[in-house]
């Protein structure tokens, strides 16, 4: 295998998993909030949904190294 293609396949692994974490984050909204709206009271991040906003981060910014790796390469 190619460089080339080994990058592709990381991208869309890492594609999904991406959506996969944005989709169990927005479970967890009421459906006013997942479409922009604002609750009552501001909360901050706890425990698993923390961990969970710090892991898509993390995803996010290895998804764009790698495009852009490939878009160099």
């Amino acid at each position: 295998m190619t460089l080339d293609k080994i990058l592709i396949i990381i991208q869309v692994v890492l594609g999904v998993l991406l959506m996969a974490v944005i989709l169990i984050q927005a479970r967890g909204a009421s459906l006013g909030e997942a479409f922009g709206g604002s609750s009552t009271f501001y909360g901050t991040r706890r425990g698993s949904e923390r961990t969970l906003f710090t892991i898509t981060i993390v995803i996010a910014a290895a998804f764009v190294v790698v495009a852009l790796v490939s878009l160099l390469l």
